[in-house]
């Protein structure tokens, strides 16, 4: 860890006077054009409406039920993901956690948790209260806002719980660490990777697959047949979404940062322009895209034992994962013809 060099007043000062110029400028937006993360900037305010809290998964997650029906969010350069419940069914493990219900659905990995913030913010609807999570490298990996309906009481007993000795504004940060190098091509056992794959049980089995032939997610599906994965433009997530709003094809949409996968179940109805975002704006559910900045889309099959599954890959520009789109199944089901239809239109 390393401690940021930027005075916190001077840091606070200057994103002030770019809200004073730009008064709807997001702070993440604003983290960016100053050059230090969102961690760093939402730091300035300790002290004022900001308290340091404790980012233990497993003291944290078992108690915000509690707090009732909240806004969960999640998201990475190119998506964003909201979804609004109750946070149900808590798991924690060593390595990974979940949070599964019918609104709110997620899989966390505890490791990545490791800055916490509650945040009161006065906005256009009076005061916010939120729970904000950061990585090492002072990016977010998880929001949780109240809403009307949530319980104050539960909030402010929990925050008190979880309130961190030290309440400075300074941030220790780690040094991001770029993607480790692929393997050449040529290097990788394709006969044995495909075969591997058509030998699936499950889709969980992916990641092991890819570590045990020592080979990229991207390169994986370059190298496969067609059978497996295909390249497809990058307008094929909205051409998925408006399709699966004409026909009422219940999906599932994974939004994936390096703390937080979180998952939306069903149909999806109001699909909408705004300013070079793609949204859907459906009541408890709202997505945002920002699809200029998707630079690979992938059409991708695995075999279950219930039968094959298909899926909508989508990357970044650094060939990283950033979200999946799935028809929506329960574990054992075969899957929904209509959805292999859209993928195969």
């Amino acid at each position: 860890m390393t401690q940021s060099t930027i005075d916190p007043d001077t840091l606070r000062a200057a994103w002030l006077r770019l809200l004073d110029d730009e008064p709807t400028l997001r702070i993440r937006n604003a983290a960016d054009r100053l050059g230090v993360s969102e961690a760093e900037l939402l730091a300035t305010g300790v002290g004022r409406n900001v308290r340091r809290i404790s980012a233990d998964v497993a003291v944290l997650l078992p108690r915000i039920e509690a707090i009732g029906p909240v806004m969960a969010l999640t998201r990475n350069d190119l998506f964003v993901h909201e979804k609004t419940g109750v946070y149900r069914n808590v798991d924690v493990g060593h390595h990974a956690a979940q949070v599964v219900g019918n609104e709110i659905d997620l899989r966390i990995f505890p490791a990545s948790w490791v800055f916490g913030f509650a945040v009161e913010t006065e906005g256009r609807k009076g005061l916010q209260r939120s729970l904000q999570f950061f990585d090492a490298r002072g990016v977010a990996v998880h929001k949780i806002f109240l809403r009307d309906g949530s319980d104050l009481a539960a909030y402010e007993t929990l925050v008190d719980d979880l309130l961190l000795d030290d309440q400075s504004p300074r941030m220790e940060l780690s040094e991001a660490r770029g993607p480790s190098p692929e393997r050449p091509d040529s290097d990788i056992p394709v006969d044995e990777l495909v075969a591997g794959w058509k030998a699936m049980a499950d889709t969980h089995d992916f990641f092991q697959l890819l570590r045990r032939h020592e080979v990229g997610r991207v390169q994986a599906l370059r190298l496969v047949p067609d059978e497996l994965a295909r390249r497809v433009d990058d307008g094929a997530l909205r051409r998925v979404l408006e399709g699966a709003a004409e026909g009422a094809v219940p999906i599932m949409v994974f939004v994936r940062n390096a703390g937080t996968f979180q998952i939306h179940h069903g149909p999806v109805h109001r699909i909408v322009d705004t300013e070079g975002w793609l949204n859907v704006l459906d009541p408890g559910f709202n997505l945002h895209v920002r699809e200029s900045g998707i630079r690979g889309s992938w059409v991708v099959r695995k075999p279950t034992e219930a039968g094959w599954v298909t899926s909508l890959e989508l990357y970044d520009a650094d060939d990283q994962l950033v979200a999946l789109l799935f028809g929506e199944r329960h574990e054992g089901e075969v899957e929904n013809p209509a959805w292999q239809a859209l993928l195969a239109d």
